[in-house]
């Protein structure tokens, strides 16, 4: 259920992909948020889950993002040139809710993020100023984790386990994707590396035995052998069809062998690129030929601009479609 893919070695722009994978459509929305938007984070979807100190604000900056069930962020880029990306984590567990602290109840923790800060450093900043709070959508427990990365190609990655804040922080902290816990997956990658050295696999080559099923493991590690064999682009436009085929290759495919349950895994809805130096969001729904984007310096993001939305699900849609947005009510 998702793999996020960070691109920040080349000479041409800091890219990161992300699959959504999810059992049904998360009936995504590409949302453009203006600055001075006032916040709610006790608010979901108009119901109030945090009775008690919710977390209250108002936006520095404007965004593109990917809503989700119309109640929350699910991916997105900021006008600072930070962008979030919020998988699965099924062992996420905040603690207990102490009303001492602001409560801000998950779906919209990313969106506070963006905006709010303007680099990785500053959104990490801001995670001791407020706890968040579980919640559950569609009868679906919001039990995530975080990446984020900024145009400088700083990255980390946010997990709760049983209470406990952990994060990864680093240039290196390149892929992600669902269970296990982060440590976990670093570990098993390096696990892998050593067997295929082992038996004689120094160097890449395509006899390699490579993982290739859709579970969270092999998803990461073969998001992140071919990540590490990227070339050097030619120029951005290149870069991004780089890095959206490795997001492609770790997406799963209609008919794949399901895992039901605990650590379920479940078909590829759309992949998104942040495209942190251009400025530009892409999105490819799984249902649809065809790749969409939107230019953020097309959008009037000053306080006072009307919120813009787009459906991407319409099959007349491709390229640049900033101007097919249309003014709409604030979702959130």
């Amino acid at each position: 259920m998702c793999t996020r893919i960070l691109w920040n070695t080349n000479d041409h722009a800091v890219l990161a992909g992300r699959t959504m994978d999810w059992p049904e459509s998360t009936e995504p929305v590409l949302t453009v948020f203006p600055q001075g938007l006032k916040r709610d984070g006790g608010k979901l979807a108009g119901t109030t889950v945090v009775a008690e100190n919710p977390l209250l604000w108002t936006s520095s900056y404007g965004s593109l993002v990917t809503t989700f069930y119309g109640a929350g962020t699910a991916d997105g880029i900021n006008e600072a040139g930070l962008s979030a990306h919020m998988l699965y984590l099924d062992d996420s567990d905040p603690g207990p809710r102490d009303p001492e602290q602001p409560g801000l109840q998950i779906a919209l923790w990313i969106q506070y993020l963006l905006d709010s800060a303007a680099s990785v450093g500053e959104a990490l900043d801001l995670l001791g100023t407020f706890q968040l709070v579980p919640i559950e959508m569609r009868g679906f427990a919001a039990t995530v984790h975080v990446a984020l990365e900024d145009s400088s190609g700083d990255s980390a990655i946010i997990e709760y386990l049983a209470g406990e804040r952990r994060v990864h922080h680093g240039r290196e902290y390149t892929i992600m994707t669902n269970a296990p816990a982060y440590d976990e997956q670093l570990r098993l990658l390096e696990q892998q590396v050593s067997t295929l050295r082992g038996l004689g696999h120094e160097e890449p080559d395509s006899e390699l035995p490579l993982p290739g099923n859709v579970n969270a493991v092999d998803r990461f590690q073969r998001a992140a052998y071919f990540t590490s064999l990227l070339p050097e682009p030619a120029d951005e436009q290149e870069a991004v069809a780089a890095v959206l085929a490795v997001t492609r290759n770790a997406s799963v495919p209609f008919g794949a062998p399901y895992r039901s349950g605990r650590f379920a895994t479940y078909n590829t809805e759309y992949r998104t690129i942040c495209d942190l130096t251009g400025r530009r969001y892409f999105l490819e729904l799984a249902t649809s030929p065809n790749l969409l984007w939107a230019e953020l310096d097309r959008f009037d993001l000053s306080p006072g601009a009307p919120v813009m939305t787009l459906s991407p699900d319409k099959h007349s849609l491709v390229g640049d479609v900033s101007r097919a947005f249309a003014p709409s009510p604030a979702p959130f």
